[in-house]
């Protein structure tokens, strides 16, 4: 993507923050105003911004040309309807995970005059999405479907979090709950609908398709989906700290992780048993026992060898596809993220 239309998506941004800091529809005040405005410059523009930009992006691959100011403004709207919907699911997801740090600074609700009312603003975030698509989309052919795709999609994600939520329940570790299928469902809906499935469904969706003849490229992005989770899992433990900008804790957190689900596939009874005794411990000495046996059970050949496979795999659904146009937007999305570092 070029600069400068990452530029003009930033700009988006404000043009969007400001209409909804004056929406008629409440009666704003300065403190209120005030409070909207460091909320959403806290939470929505912080991240990599890959999911609001891949609209634009495939917005531009299908259309196979320059854009129009339109064209950049309305894709961008949609990108940004992603990174709200985004925001909305951390900010809550910091709170049910008792997290501390979020994109290198304190999470939202760990300010000291936000606690709890984090809570409420992410019921804000999530009701500033239809406010967008309203006032952008609403004369617009396709806007019932692209309010039916964010209404599923946050359905599905809500749903993935359930799952994951009540699989480590703490107090309740049991390594035998887990399994491929398991992290499968919970990757699936979790994570790959809204972080993969849905920027190309919105861009599909301005470019007049209609959704239901391309569950293909559904079925290809959630594939994808699962296989940018894994890498997530396998760089939480293999990674370096220093480039994925963060410090792993699916071991201590019970996370029902790719790695831990593969070892157990691997593990005679004595290495399951060693497993189930040092698996979700806090204690340093407990999660080096784990990474141990990683190391032991060679998992970082096994991660290498299912990358491989899932490229390959892809690569021939990919080039299956009959449009040229299509081929390029899904060949763009597994070319950012194959054998990423972080």
């Amino acid at each position: 993507m070029s600069t400068d239309l990452k530029s003009k998506f930033l700009k988006v941004y404000d043009t969007l923050k400001s209409e909804l800091i004056n929406d008629p529809a409440f009666e704003f005040d300065d403190d209120s105003r005030q409070w909207i405005e460091k909320m959403l410059d806290y939470n929505v523009p912080g991240g990599k911004l890959n999911r609001g930009l891949s609209v634009v992006d495939s917005y531009q691959l299908l259309k196979g040309g320059e854009l129009t100011d339109d064209e950049i403004f309305l894709s961008s709207a949609l990108g940004w309807c992603i990174e709200w919907l985004q925001a909305y699911f951390l900010v809550l997801d910091d709170i049910m995970d008792e997290s501390h740090t979020r994109r290198g600074q304190p999470c939202w609700f760990r300010l000291p005059k936000v606690g709890m009312i984090a809570a409420n603003d992410g019921i804000l975030l999530r009701n500033h999405v239809p406010r967008i698509l309203k006032n952008h989309f609403r004369g617009k052919p396709y806007y019932v479907d692209l309010v039916d795709l964010f209404n599923e999609v946050e359905f599905q994600t809500a749903s993935g979090q359930m799952i994951d939520l009540i699989t480590t329940l703490v107090g309740e570790k049991d390594l035998s709950k887990y399994s491929l299928s398991v992290h499968r469902r919970i990757v699936q809906y979790k994570t790959a609908y809204y972080s993969f499935y849905l920027p190309v469904a919105c861009a599909l969706l301005m470019f007049g398709e209609d959704l239901e003849k391309h569950a293909e490229v559904k079925n290809v992005l959630v594939e994808m989906g699962t296989y940018f989770q894994v890498q997530d899992d396998y760089l939480d433990c293999f990674g370096t700290p220093e480039v994925i900008g963060k410090i792993g804790t699916d071991i201590e957190d019970f996370k029902c992780s790719w790695l831990v689900v593969k070892a157990l596939e691997l593990a005679n009874e004595e290495q399951k048993k060693f497993l189930h005794e040092n698996y979700g411990k806090k204690d340093p000495a407990s999660v080096a026992k784990v990474k141990e046996l990683y190391h032991t059970l060679n998992l970082q050949a096994v991660f290498e060898d299912y990358e491989a496979t899932s490229y390959k795999k892809l690569n021939t659904s990919i080039e299956n596809h009959p449009s040229k146009a299509v081929q390029a937007v899904l060949k763009s999305f597994l070319g950012k993220i194959y054998k990423r570092q972080k």
